[in-house]
């Protein structure tokens, strides 16, 4: 087996990727965020499918991120320490594995457990694939990678709404996990012939099993008790004691990392303001965005409101990815001109806007008056990406990179899962609490998407307060390839600078 080791590779300015790594690690994103986007316009068929309520069906979607918070940095350490090529084929074989569970499922429960299960390969697929990507190339080949790599995201997020749309229409909402499974099985032999082993012998091969466990525990009782508060009672002993075990876990999860050899959260880190600056934009950014595309799914194509089909609600959702790609290309430009810190408020500034908009939204709103706000948020949003990614490694020595990069990718994950939540939580309990003052469905629906969407607000307008952190991010040390990959930051950030 062709073993390459990391750092021995000749210095080469200019060394661009071979074609089978391009191609496995960038079909494999797309076909990983293709799925994860369009899951939201699926939940209204399987609900109707399996006689799962839509708000039970909500955990395939916050599960899908609690698993991969949780995993993401471990995934990339079994990488480097038994081989990047290995794990990655090893995420490949998850994936279509939990593609064909969730295909072959009868129950709510078959359809979540599977997406749990996805949430932990399509991270180690995106962590993986990012190294290969990474130790493959160098200098402008791998700035053509790394925009290639979030080029491919990026089509696979706004492809995603639309496939899964026509497919429910065409074969059912199974055939999307079905595709997904044959694409990423054709991945397989394109990775076993041509793309070659690395490892990282100079990493430690201490695995923080304990810190994944550990995360999981302090997420999953945090998510069910937002999940359910409402319902048991914000004071219940059951939400208490969801929180509490929480808060257990979380000091464990701490001792733990200040005692590993090789932790999944480098706790001295946490020091330096801007890194934590720009890790809680990032959050925000990945839990505003997440958080409303699974609002809008679900609304538009509710009976009572717009009644849109599969497909229709697929291609409404459109605006806020084209939105979201559209400003890429202006990213570095604007950074160079304003700073990373104006240019990150200036982005959650459009966001509060946009989500404002919405909190305004009527029961007889047609869907004309989404498509502004919808814009302005994804548009303000893909400001955010690209540069608190790069403020999130250029602050931090080199040797520090990617580890700063895991804790931002663990916050990406972590922003998602809370997020969808806690507007899911808000939504349904004020459109619940207006049916019950006697409101029509279509009215109590807008109240609910209107109290979550002020939620949003708020959390756009503390990360246009709190991006002033990132003002003194030094930009020496940020590479062209995190603004390459911005469209594809709501996914994974970008080790910039890593050796």
């Amino acid at each position: 087996m062709n073993v390459q080791e990391q750092g021995t590779a000749p210095e080469d300015a200019g060394r661009s990727a071979p074609a089978a790594v391009l191609i496995a690690t960038c079909v494999s994103t797309l076909v990983v965020n293709a799925n994860t986007s369009a899951v939201s316009i699926l939940l209204p068929a399987i609900s109707d499918d399996t006689g799962t309520s839509l708000d039970a069906l909500q955990w395939a979607v916050t599960g899908y991120s609690l698993v991969g918070a949780a995993v993401i940095v471990t995934s990339g350490a079994l990488g480097d320490v038994f081989g990047r090529r290995l794990v990655f084929l090893g995420g490949l074989a998850l994936f279509i594995a939990s593609c064909v569970l969730i295909a072959l499922s009868g129950s709510g429960g078959g359809v979540i457990a599977g997406r749990a299960i996805q949430g932990a390969a399509g991270a180690t697929i995106l962590a993986c694939g990012m190294s290969l990507l990474s130790v493959s190339t160098s200098g402008e080949g791998q700035v053509r990678a790394v925009t290639l790599w979030g080029g491919a995201s990026a089509v696979g997020a706004a492809a995603g709404p639309l496939l899964g749309g026509v497919l429910v229409d065409g074969t059912g909402w199974q055939g999307l996990f079905w595709i997904d499974a044959a694409v990423a099985l054709a991945c397989v032999p394109v990775t076993l012939k041509g793309v070659a082993e690395s490892r990282d012998p100079a990493r430690s091969r201490s695995i923080d099993f304990a810190g994944t466990v550990l995360i999981a525990a302090v997420l999953a009782p945090a998510l069910l008790a937002l999940s359910e508060g409402a319902e048991w009672g914000w004071t219940s002993a059951a939400v208490l004691g969801c929180f509490a075990v929480a808060v257990v876990a979380c000091v464990a999860f701490v001792a733990v990392e200040r005692r590993v050899e090789a932790p999944l959260v480098d706790l001295r880190l946490l020091k330096n303001r801007v890194l934590i600056g720009a890790t809680v934009g990032i959050l925000l950014s990945a839990g505003v965005i997440n958080g409303l595309m699974y609002l809008v799914s679900l609304y538009f194509q509710n009976p009572a409101t717009l009644a849109l089909s599969p497909f229709e609600a697929g291609l409404a959702t459109l605006p806020a990815t084209v939105g979201l790609i559209a400003v890429t290309p202006l990213v570095p430009r604007m950074v160079q001109w304003l700073r990373i810190g104006p240019v990150i408020a200036l982005g959650f500034a459009a966001a509060t806007a946009g989500c404002v908009m919405l909190s305004f939204v009527q029961g007889d709103w047609k869907y004309a008056a989404f498509v502004l706000p919808l814009v302005l948020l994804a548009a303000g949003l893909g400001l955010v990406n690209g540069p608190a990614s790069s403020a999130s490694t250029s602050t931090v020595s080199a040797a520090d990179v990617g580890a700063a990069s895991g804790i931002s990718n663990m916050a990406r994950y972590i922003g998602a899962a809370a997020f969808t939540a806690a507007v899911a939580t808000v939504n349904t309990t004020v459109g619940e609490s207006r049916r019950a003052e006697g409101e029509g469905a279509a009215d109590a629906l807008a109240s609910g998407l209107s109290g979550a969407c002020l939620l949003l607000a708020i959390a756009s307008g503390v990360g246009m307060l709190l991006s002033a952190l990132a003002v003194r991010a030094r930009r020496r040390r940020a590479g062209p390839g995190a603004y390459g990959a911005a469209a594809a930051a709501h996914a994974h950030t970008v080790p910039v600078g890593s050796p």
